[in-house]
């Protein structure tokens, strides 16, 4: 996606299995593969049901599939969070959704548990002998057959009842994401376990109760249609991490480093201005990001508001390259920018207010998808001149008087943002000569993807829009 590689991306590749115990994985792999059938892929019948192995959390759980090539699985197959604020029934209840998944049985077309198998058996045995010794047929004959049927479905209502208790995450894509949420949260829950600071415990029922309610998100949408708020809760999280991270260990040096740091050396994704221009990083006493304040974003004390917070204006330009190997073609600032008095006016303040009324915090908006509802770029005179006004924030990021997310977009993903979210982009084979179809959920992963990016950038130092800016109402 850009230049450097996702920083996410490297932090949700610890969430593997049972952490760094594979020992244990070795052994419920090896239970596994002795009691239940190994999915082999093409070779395999379309009702075929992989062996899972279940995970237990201090948060809910995660069920990992079985590898016919021995392997660990690259990602879950189910994620489950439980509610982080359970009464004692709650309780009793999400243990018994926590127990260990039971291994089905097959007989012909039909598959049972084991405890019906080994009931039904008993029931035949203990029927016999309450026959021998004159119980009534009308008696014995309800009681055999009900018993088998108790024991296969009384465990699937009390998991719907208990399942009240727990939001549940089958479809990849979700079970994806909350991956990467849930590889975090287990950073936080390790370092509570060295620290007895309240910041790092709050710390920690903060990220669970981000893991529930994305979880119940995800229940509810498609990642494609929440993108906007789950890019803002992994952006929370990430600031947990790093905020947490400077609590156990006070970073040495400027918010740039302690970055570098956290994040295993990763460079940064762009320009950023200089260490005298920034915000200082948030006190170690604080375990949950604060809202910026109308001082801290430099925005005149006259009492106006935004129409929404923290909305992000991304755009595409000519290349430049700031460093040897190095392409930047896409940037991202924050939808303030547009109101820096060097930025052509009044049409920044124009497109600000387009960008950010009706807009839901944390939102990136491509340039493109403000055209779209321009009738395709017909009304864009009636607002100003965007070519002018992005060359003017290109060079207020280029001269370093305001934060940006620089990126360098392959052909693809740049083409995608600088198309409408209903549009299409045809990418030919220069040999063979066919071709694939990008569209909507392309672009939606383009921008999730940036989101990643801008949550890790912004990590403990949200974007610096600039000095003074005019109000939005002028």
């Amino acid at each position: 996606m850009t230049t450097n590689a996702p920083p996410t991306a490297g932090i949700a590749q610890h969430l593997s299995p049972f952490g760094q115990q594979p020992k244990r994985w070795e052994r419920a792999r090896s239970r596994a593969i002795r009691g239940g059938h190994v999915c082999r892929g093409s070779g395999c019948a379309a009702d075929c049901e992989p062996v899972l192995i279940r995970e237990r959390t201090a948060w809910g759980w995660i069920d990992w599939t079985v590898p016919a090539d021995g392997s660990l699985p690259e990602q879950p197959h189910r994620v489950a969070v439980v509610t982080p604020i359970a009464t004692r029934p709650q309780r009793l209840a999400i243990r018994w959704l926590t127990r260990r998944p039971a291994h089905q049985i097959r007989l012909g077309k039909v598959t049972v548990r084991p405890a019906t198998t080994v009931v039904a058996a008993l029931t035949l045995v203990a029927s016999a002998l309450a026959l021998m010794h004159g119980v009534p047929l009308s008696i014995v004959l309800p009681t055999a057959a009900l018993a088998p049927l108790l024991v296969e479905h009384l465990p699937d209502r009390l998991d719907t009842r208990a399942g009240e208790n727990a939001r549940i995450v089958e479809a990849e894509a979700a079970c994806r994401y909350l991956q990467r949420l849930a590889a975090l949260h287990t950073g936080l829950v390790q370092a509570a376990v060295s620290s007895d600071r309240y910041e790092v415990r709050r710390a920690v029922e903060i990220g669970h109760h981000q893991l529930f309610d994305t979880a119940d998100l995800l229940q509810r949408h498609d990642t494609r249609f929440a993108s906007s708020e789950l890019i803002a809760r992994e952006r929370l999280m990430l600031q947990l991490a790093v905020q947490t991270r400077q609590i156990i260990t006070p970073p040495q040096g400027d918010a740039a480093a302690a970055r570098h740091d956290q994040f295993g050396g990763q460079p940064t994704l762009g320009p950023y201005p200089p260490g005298p221009r920034r915000r200082p990083q948030p006190s170690a006493e604080h375990t949950t990001p604060v809202r910026p304040t109308k001082e801290e974003t430099n925005m005149p004390q006259d009492g106006s508001e935004q129409p929404t917070g923290e909305v992000y204006l991304l755009f595409a330009h000519e290349a430049y390259y700031p460093a040897a190997a190095q392409e930047i073609n896409t940037s991202l600032v924050a939808a303030a920018s547009l109101l820096h008095p060097r930025v052509r006016q009044p049409d920044g303040a124009r497109i600000y207010d387009l960008l950010t009324r009706g807009r839901r915090p944390g939102e990136i908006v491509p340039l493109a998808t403000l055209t779209h509802e321009l009738d395709g770029g017909a009304r864009w005179p009636e607002v100003g001149d965007w070519e002018a006004v992005t060359a003017d924030l290109l060079q207020l990021i280029r001269d370093r008087e305001c934060d940006a997310l620089s990126l360098g977009l392959p052909d693809i993903a740049r083409a995608l943002v600088c198309s409408g979210p209903h549009s299409e982009v045809r990418a030919v084979g220069p040999t063979a000569g066919g071709h694939r179809v990008y569209g909507a959920s392309d672009r939606v992963e383009v921008l999730l993807e940036v989101g990643r990016q801008l949550a890790w950038a912004e990590a403990g130092c949200p974007l610096w829009p600039g000095d003074g800016l005019l109000s939005p109402g002028a």
